[in-house]
């Protein structure tokens, strides 16, 4: 089982690499420096709840 951890406010997120809308792969540590970077998580996304 994986573990997850539980960001705090004021925690930097860890990198991680997803892909886009156009299948291209992008991470979070890409956007370091240039400019604000929101994170939305939707855990119950794509599920029957």
């Amino acid at each position: 089982m994986r573990m997850i951890h539980q960001l705090k406010v004021g925690e930097a997120a860890p990198d991680f690499t997803l892909k886009d809308a156009k299948k291209n792969e992008v991470s979070l540590s890409s956007f370091k420096g240039k400019q604000n970077v929101m994170l939305a998580f939707f855990p119950l996304a794509f599920t029957p709840v």
